[in-house]
């Protein structure tokens, strides 16, 4: 009963969330069970040109350290605002959706050239905040119950609590600059007097992620409560 339990919620989370919160999961069982180390997941340009391993181009994406806290803490904020976005803004528009992962996985890896970085997951969660947090300006925020704020306050947060606990800032700088050019150019450009839309789904990943049907089981996660956690649990103004 609780394993079909189980199977029952897992199969609810939308696709895409499903499929890139079960890949970390995975990928950090498996340098947890030693079946493979951090080096050879980590973002290499030289290894991926010369030795043309070209599989760290995805696998810096899906690591964020061993079990632990930081761990915790990212794939709680990957999966929340993940499935939010996927059930709120992409609601039916999966392309779109894979398309933004792509985007923003390509803009990532040129800028992480330039910064050294090795492991891009955590700035990937910081880039879907930004958008959901833009997207849902009049979200209330509550941060481990001391910090109440508006949503798109939400990545600079995020930011300080980073900067508290030790670690560099470049990541979520890297997460908020790439979340940023993505809006702009899909939420703000088009609609400014002379402006157009420049990011295009290709026909390719329509054919292949838009369903016309709508399925009727479908439980999506409510926006206006981002959680059960004490941080990013938010309320819409006059709601």
């Amino acid at each position: 009963m609780a394993y079909q339990t189980f199977q029952q919620e897992y199969f609810q989370i939308p696709v895409v969330t499903r499929a890139y919160t079960t890949a970390c999961v995975l990928t950090t069982a498996a340098v947890q069970l030693e079946l493979i180390t951090p080096f050879q997941l980590y973002f290499n340009p030289d290894l991926i040109l010369k030795n043309y391993q070209v599989w760290r181009l995805i696998t810096n994406f899906l690591f964020f350290g061993p079990v632990g806290f930081n761990f915790l803490f990212n794939m709680i904020f990957l999966y929340r605002y993940c499935r939010m976005l996927e059930e709120g803004s992409f609601r039916g528009r999966t392309a779109d959706f894979v398309f933004m992962f792509l985007f923003g996985g390509l803009l990532m890896t040129i800028f992480g050239t330039f910064v050294s970085l090795v492991f891009l997951g955590q700035a990937f969660t910081i880039m879907l905040v930004y958008v959901w947090s833009r997207r849902n300006p009049n979200v209330r925020m509550n941060f481990f119950g001391l910090l109440n704020f508006q949503a798109p306050f939400l990545p600079w947060v995020l930011m300080g609590f980073s900067l508290l606990l030790g670690n560099s800032i470049i990541v979520d700088l890297l997460g908020i600059a790439v979340g940023h050019v993505y809006f702009f150019l899909e939420d703000v450009f088009p609609n400014q007097p002379g402006g157009g839309r420049w990011l295009k789904t290709p026909t390719i990943l329509k054919m292949l992620f838009d369903t016309p049907e709508e399925d009727a089981n479908y439980n999506p996660l409510p926006e206006e409560r981002p959680g059960g956690f004490a941080w990013g649990e938010g309320q819409r103004l006059g709601g």
